[in-house]
């Protein structure tokens, strides 16, 4: 489902749920005759450690899974096989942006980036990336780094490294608690904010592509929950909420808005089921 609708890129996704969760809640639901609606070719996609599980670990506790994504990405730069930045990494606060960056990663050669850092911000890291299954490279000097970031073009690696250290903003502060505006200049695309040179060892690189939670396709239901067909009438005794709705997400996705959409939806298609 995920390349019939999405494209041939998403086989390559990491699925953050189970082996499961097929969609046959939706097929089964298509069949009854129920509207799809929303955008089926988007996603909430977030950069995911590359040598995970193709699905969620389901042998860790549940607190743990979480710590295969990798979203400190503000915090450094992202290459691809090429060499080459493909992201403004510090276009806005995490939260607005890394549901998007994991569907940029798979439209990467190879479908993989690499997460670059060095020792100024690795205590700003997330918990994730000292996570105990966490794959990453260390290294004293850069150049060093890269020569162990398997599947790069380690020469262009090395100029896009270069060039970026040269174009960051030496004059502004770093506060990766506000958009701090520490930019580079010259750049396509530039950083934004939070751009700091790399040049203090030890350095780190994390390898990533993206992972799935949830797509944006779904069904469509009225206000009480009630699972619509293409005509707009309701199936009877079909109530949805939460993440199989479609239409309620479509450029992107804020940190919390998945939960707060299940609790408005699911309360609403719990009082109209036990009304029905």
């Amino acid at each position: 489902l995920r390349v019939k609708h999405m494209g041939e890129n998403w086989e390559a996704a990491k699925v953050r749920g189970t082996p499961h969760n097929t969609g046959d809640g939706l097929l089964m639901a298509l069949e009854l005759g129920a509207a799809d609606y929303g955008l089926y070719s988007g996603c909430h996609a977030t950069p995911m450690d590359l040598h995970m599980a193709d699905f969620g670990n389901l042998e860790l506790p549940p607190g743990e899974r979480k710590n295969y994504r990798k979203i400190s990405y503000f915090l450094g730069v992202m290459l691809n096989a090429h060499g080459a930045r493909f992201v403004d990494e510090g276009a806005n606060f995490r939260n607005y942006t890394y549901a998007q960056y994991g569907a940029a990663i798979l439209e990467q050669p190879g479908q993989f980036a690499w997460q670059v850092f060095d020792s100024k911000t690795y205590d700003l890291l997330y918990d994730e990336y000292r996570f105990k299954d966490a794959h990453f490279v260390k290294a004293d000097r850069l150049e060093d780094l890269i020569a162990q970031m398997s599947g790069v073009d380690q020469a262009a690696a090395s100029e896009t490294l270069a060039r970026y250290n040269a174009a960051v903003d030496q004059t502004t502060g770093f506060d990766p608690t506000v958009l701090d505006g520490k930019a580079t200049a010259g750049l396509n695309p530039p950083k934004s904010n939070w751009a700091q040179t790399l040049d203090q060892g030890p350095f780190y690189a994390y390898p990533v592509t993206g992972g799935i939670t949830f797509t944006y396709g779904g069904l469509k239901v009225d206000a009480e929950g009630r699972v619509l067909t293409g005509g707009g009438d309701h199936i009877k005794g079909l109530f949805a909420c939460g993440e199989i709705l479609g239409g309620v997400f479509y450029a992107g996705y804020p940190g919390g808005s998945g939960l707060t959409s299940g609790a408005v939806f699911g309360r609403r298609a719990g009082q109209g089921a036990a009304g029905s």
